[in-house]
């Protein structure tokens, strides 16, 4: 046997392993950062977070290690059986499951706590990854048709949908996990890569404007809007025919739809999440309750400035201002000690790694290698851009962390899981995997 199939890292992409590995270190670091305490110096000791941490990690390298020492055409044989397997424990935490800050998504081992919905996210990328590359495989025999053609069937491209929509219900009905729940329309992300109509995207893109303009105004005042833009366009772009105006009125339909949906869906929020979007449109003001975290975070970052204030010289993480400083709201930590210059470092490393991860898809000679590359890129992007835009007050606070940085075991896995597995399937890009 040659000395490279005894290293389990040979083909292993070494700038996303180095880039994982700092992240998670300075992930740590910050942890002990925003929860320091004096009693408790010890970055070791396993009665705090950090200690806490520390463990996590370590799982997270056997983890890693494990998965490279498996053969990639394990994750694709079995791609399916992971998705069922993950999709049935988290329908069992519902009756087994610990209720935890009013949502019952957590098994609980003595201090240790399991999130399943976070292990979801690579499951369902897996299982997206060989239902596409499987289809194209049947209709590329049969037909001669590229994969590009296959996603803009619209049937194909609702089965795909299946997929993320099904274990997004359950998480955000059932669990009461929004924020992980809407993690899943990231991976629209992909099926646009592989091909899907570009209708979808235009929908998909009116109808968010829509929903948010909804909320803003009335009904009544949405429906006008609507039929305005709809009205103008027909008179300036589109050609009067009887089929055109049938489309216009089905898109008008459609509108109508949204709008009525998106007052069912908001009436039916918990009230936090209200006030969570009303804080966000700026309907509420509400700086001493429900906008509190927000405006806490903003003024951590802002007090940063340029170069930060230093090493556990942070002021309003020192003093507990920020609430969940250490998971959702990581990144004001960042902001207030390292300043400008360390909260966008942590920004390229993390869009480094990602799109680290896009250039690589991109090079793969499987169907299935590239899909579920592209997935682990849609994921992380989505996280990123979530959790740092809902700390400076950009977007809803829905609970995310921030990959590889905030605390938390679970998420820390789940990331850990899904990274290296396209680590392994790039590993292995020479072989056509199936």
């Amino acid at each position: 046997m040659s000395r490279d199939q005894n290293n389990i890292f040979a083909g292993a992409d070494r700038l996303i392993i180095i880039t994982y590995v700092v992240l998670v270190i300075l992930g740590w670091l910050n942890i002990y950062a925003a929860v320091y305490d004096e009693d408790h110096q010890n970055i070791l000791d396993t009665s705090q977070k950090y200690g806490k941490q520390l463990i996590w990690i370590s799982g997270a390298v056997i983890i890693a290690v494990s998965i490279l020492l498996i053969d990639a055409n394990f994750y694709t044989a079995f791609a399916y059986g992971f998705y069922g397997i993950v999709l049935f424990i988290n329908i069992m935490v519902l009756f087994l499951g610990k209720e935890v800050k009013g949502s019952k998504s957590w098994f609980r081992f003595g201090d240790i706590g399991i999130q399943p919905a976070e292990f979801m996210k690579f499951a369902v990328n897996l299982a997206l990854a060989k239902f596409l590359s499987n289809t194209n495989i049947v209709v590329s025999q049969q037909f001669r048709l590229r994969l590009n053609d296959l996603i803009k069937n619209y049937k194909n491209t609702v089965y795909a949908l299946v997929f993320m929509v099904v274990p997004a219900l359950l998480i955000m009905k059932f669990q009461k996990e929004t924020g992980l729940a809407i993690v899943f329309v990231a991976f629209i992300i992909v099926l646009y890569r592989e091909g899907m109509s570009v209708n979808f995207l235009i929908f998909g893109l009116l109808a968010a404007t829509l929903f948010v303009v909804t909320l803003v105004v009335t009904q009544i005042t949405s429906l006008l809007i609507a039929l305005a833009v709809i009205g103008g366009a027909a008179i300036l772009f589109i050609k009067r025919s009887r089929k055109n105006l049938i489309i216009l009125a089905l898109i008008f339909v459609c509108s109508a739809g949204v709008v009525l949906a998106t007052n069912y869906v908001y009436n039916h929020l918990e009230p936090h999440q209200k006030d969570r979007i009303d804080i966000l449109l700026q309907k509420k003001v509400d700086p001493k309750g429900k906008g509190y975290n927000v405006r806490q975070s903003k003024i951590a970052i802002g007090s940063g400035g340029f170069l930060g204030k230093g090493y556990l010289q942070g002021t309003q993480t020192k003093y507990d201002f920020v609430p969940e400083q250490d998971t959702d709201f990581i990144f004001c930590t960042v902001g207030e000690e390292w300043g400008f210059v360390g909260s966008t470092t942590i920004i390229f490393l993390e869009l480094f790694l990602i799109l680290r991860v896009i250039f690589l898809s991109e090079r793969q000679r499987s169907d299935f290698s590239r899909i579920y590359g592209y997935g682990v890129a849609a994921v992380l992007f989505f996280h990123v851009a979530v959790n740092i835009g809902m700390t400076i007050g950009l977007m809803p606070v829905i609970g995310i962390p921030l990959p590889f940085f905030s605390y938390g075991g679970s998420s820390l896995w789940a990331f850990t899981i899904l990274l290296f597995i396209f680590v392994k399937l790039d590993a292995n890009r020479l072989l056509i995997l199936r």
